[in-house]
């Protein structure tokens, strides 16, 4: 691994290595095993979209690994006055070990490891969001013990989750079923893609998507930047809800995931927010141990 830009740059022996060495780190952490394999390495993070999970999971990792993060919001940077990506990518890499970018266009992070010579995390972009999809897919399988020929139902707007979902799902050998509006699909070259390579199905029909699915993943309706469509997107998606209902059609024992924020009564049920909570807030801590996989793996070379 060079980069993590989106999941499709990833193997699937690369994604079950930062996996298993995920599982280790945290095993480590609940142990009280340290682990100070980045000690005077420094993570900088720039933010050109708010975040609660990004953030602190982030910075809470490079401490625990023995190194630092800095905060860069985008506003406070020369970024945000103009400067080209391509100068920040340069002057960046003199001063830091990596970068985790959360922005809006992909072009964005791929520029700034065109230009730069440091490894760049892709923290989300309105195309992709590798992290979160790398600690559903531990998630996933610390449930159900494996990840090959599993089902995943996606539920909602065809954004940046549905892609790496649709990627992490091909690359792992799972099935991968998405309820989405029409208008609202995922990125139509790569449904192509996921065509050719593994199993996949889109469809307006919810209870179809979900039938036999071993989890149901759901996401907000309206994602940052997209506030303007709110009314317009509650009513194109009405019905689209993870509730009671529509785990009946999935197997017995299926789990429920949601990459959180949660609008209770929109994408999901209150109920079934509730129900599943213990399996959501372990699949949201996984993303301390996901991204510390990959830090070690981006910055030392080597799995431990």
């Amino acid at each position: 691994m060079e980069h993590l830009l989106k999941l499709s740059d990833l193997s699937a022996k690369e994604i079950n290595d930062v996996l298993n060495l995920a599982d280790q780190l945290k095993y480590e952490s609940k142990h009280g095993i340290a682990h100070k394999k980045l000690k005077g390495k420094t993570l900088g993070m720039i933010f050109q979209k708010s975040s609660t999970r990004t953030r602190v999971s982030f910075e809470a990792g490079m401490y625990q690994l023995g190194g630092q993060a800095l905060f860069l919001n985008s506003g406070d940077l020369q970024l945000g006055r103009g400067e080209p990506i391509s100068d920040t990518a340069r002057v960046l890499s003199r001063y830091l070990d990596a970068v985790m970018i959360r922005t809006f266009k992909q072009s964005d992070v791929e520029d700034l490891a065109r230009f730069g010579t440091i490894p760049i995390i892709n923290g989300l972009t309105d195309y992709a969001h590798p992290c979160q999809v790398l600690a559903d897919l531990m998630t996933i399988r610390e449930q159900k013990g494996s990840l090959k020929n599993l089902k995943l139902c996606y539920v909602g707007d065809g954004n940046n989750m549905a892609n790496s979902l649709i990627v992490g799902c091909v690359k792992m050998g799972m099935r991968i079923s998405l309820a989405c509006p029409k208008g609202y699909y995922p990125d139509e070259k790569l449904v192509e893609w996921a065509g050719r390579e593994g199993n996949i199905e889109i469809t307006q029909e919810l209870f179809k998507a979900a039938a036999d699915a071993d989890a149901v993943y759901t996401d907000v309706w309206a994602s940052m930047g997209q506030e303007g469509e709110a009314e317009t997107r509650k009513k194109a998606f009405k019905g689209y809800q993870v509730d009671r209902k529509l785990m009946e059609y999935a197997k017995s024992g299926a789990i429920v995931l949601h990459c959180l924020p949660a609008h209770r009564g929109e994408e999901i049920s209150a109920e079934i927010m509730d129900d599943y909570a213990p399996v959501i807030f372990e699949e949201a801590e996984n993303r301390l141990h996901a991204q510390k996989a990959i830090l070690i793996k981006l910055l030392t070379g080597v799995d431990k």
